[in-house]
């Protein structure tokens, strides 16, 4: 929705609508690229070099089985905004690295934008933008401008501007790490040392710019007086490699004291021939041990960095008053590899690692929670329409304000199921996991099974171990009840190559066989 669209739907709010909106809650979303939970002191890291987050998941709901819809930027964040999977709105992979797939939403799509400004609600965007290539949050409604892209936009016109109002050194990498390829030549970087200050970093940036926006969202409701609630998302884009920041963070956290996953073992025994061939793509093998270590405490490092970041925002919200009326959110796109499965990035293997994503919900006036049911990331779509009291009736999934208030809720899923479209190439996957068990349709390799706990490092495929036929079954038939559901024709594939009852098969009927006597 352009902005004047946006201006225009305000003028035509009645003194009503006002003052209904002056009991709804204002809403900060703070979003994370590709982070991993176990970077966390609320999801167990030992090293405390969290604390802000900590601090927020302490006043709040920490969710432990939070998971995105998708494992790559544009298509979660594209779910994020209309409240659809990814095979709905269609918006599946990354404009840079397309591969045939659509480079906007379409048309008349919802989003809880539009709801939100039904409800009164001014709205502001700050930082990653990544919902398709060229329409950028102002389409949207949002106040903010568009940062294109994957990652940190370091030639971007308002970041050179306010370092040199700021008197801050230009942006500029020293000590640059990159990856080895098979022939010996010289890969992806990785990570590097910017030669600036803290305070100049990108991610101070996009701090200083939201609090600019809580400070003028907080003057004009005081002025204006009439309670008008706001939404306001910051997007950060790291910790996306490559790690690029200053000394103080990339020296942070000690190596050995890194405890590197054991999914470090992955031998691809068993396992689809792509991901062994996105290793290589990778070059993560070129790696040692020692300097994975390394990499893994720069990442942390960079965690620790958006974490102090965050701090400054959550200060600035507790200067203004706001705090005990806003509710606070905290997730991530996706997760990232680092190294884990011999891997890096994200990609075609459907890991715990890059699907799992931290969660927090943290409403005033509530205490501390930890839930253990699944949620996923459009739980927190539904959940922005519930706290603007507009309607979640086409939102594909469920408001987390209910879980967050210690409430008994009956019906909640006790699965979650995941899709995948490519990333660099098209590669078709679903994924279903329960608390025991997680089943990957691959229908260009080997499916795969996972004993989530005999195997929660997810090295052992045992798709093709008798004791877990009829495991394998059940799952596999739980896919298609809900692919067909949902209106997901990867069903389609898993009627021909699987163990579907005839009984229970979805036949669709093409045009021309409504031609065919009997």
């Amino acid at each position: 929705m352009p902005l004047f669209t946006q201006k225009l739907r305000r003028s035509k709010f009645s003194m009503t609508t006002a003052t209904h909106a002056q009991k709804r809650q204002n809403m900060l979303f703070i979003m994370t690229d590709q982070q991993r939970i176990d970077t966390l002191g609320c999801y167990g890291n030992t090293s405390l070099h969290t604390p802000n987050l900590d601090r927020l998941a302490a006043r709040g709901t920490t969710f432990d089985r939070a998971y995105t819809p998708t494992a790559i930027c544009t298509p979660a964040r594209a779910s994020l905004l209309t409240g659809l999977q990814p095979f709905e709105h269609g918006l599946l992979a990354n404009y840079e690295w397309n591969s045939g797939h659509r480079e906007e939403l379409p048309d008349g799509l919802p989003t809880f934008s539009a709801a939100l400004l039904e409800q009164g609600y001014r709205l502001g965007h700050v930082g990653k933008w990544h919902v398709g290539k060229d329409r950028g949050p102002e389409h949207y409604g949002f106040e903010g401008i568009h940062l294109p892209g994957a990652l940190n936009v370091f030639d971007d016109p308002g970041y050179e501007d306010w370092l040199k109002a700021n008197d801050y050194p230009d942006f500029h990498i020293s000590n640059p790490v990159y990856t080895t390829r098979a022939d010996g030549s010289q890969g992806h970087l990785i990570a590097g040392v910017t030669d600036q200050p803290t305070e100049a970093t990108f991610e101070a940036f996009l701090a200083d710019q939201t609090i600019a926006k809580l400070r003028e969202f907080a003057a004009g409701a005081l002025q204006e007086d009439d309670g008008t609630p706001f939404f306001l998302s910051c997007h950060i884009f790291g910790p996306h490699l490559p790690y690029l920041i200053p000394r103080q963070w990339y020296d942070m956290v000690d190596p050995s004291t890194i405890e590197l996953p054991g999914s470090f073992a992955e031998t691809f025994h068993g396992k689809p021939m792509v991901q062994q061939a996105y290793a290589e793509y990778w070059s993560t093998d070129c790696f040692t041990v020692d300097e994975w270590k390394k990499l893994t405490a720069v990442y942390w490092g960079y965690v620790s960095m958006i974490d102090h970041e965050v701090g400054r925002i959550l200060e600035v919200m507790d200067e203004l008053g706001l705090t005990d009326s806003t509710a606070v959110m905290f997730t991530a796109d996706h997760g990232e590899f680092t190294g884990a499965h011999r891997l890096n990035d994200k990609g075609p293997a459907m890991y715990e690692d890059i699907y799992r994503i931290p969660a927090i919900l943290a409403l005033p006036g509530e205490q501390e929670r930890r839930e253990d049911r699944f949620i996923s990331l459009l739980d927190f779509t539904a959940t922005f329409h519930d706290i603007a009291g507009a309607d979640a009736s086409g939102v594909r999934g469920r408001s987390l304000v209910p879980l967050a208030h210690g409430e008994d809720v009956e019906g909640w899923r006790e699965d979650i199921l995941c899709e995948f479209h490519g990333h660099h190439f098209p590669y078709a996957q679903r994924m279903i996991r329960n608390k025991q068990v997680k089943y990957i349709a691959n229908p260009e390799g080997i499916d795969e099974f996972y004993d989530m706990i005999a195997d929660p490092d997810e090295l052992t495929n045992v798709v093709n171990v008798p004791f877990y036929r009829e495991q394998v079954r059940d799952m596999r038939r739980a896919m298609y009840r809900q692919l067909n559901e949902r209106g997901d024709k990867f069903a389609q594939w898993l009627a021909f190559a699987g163990d579907i009852p005839e009984d229970e098969r979805v036949r669709p009927v093409t045009a021309v066989e409504r031609f065919i006597t009997q």
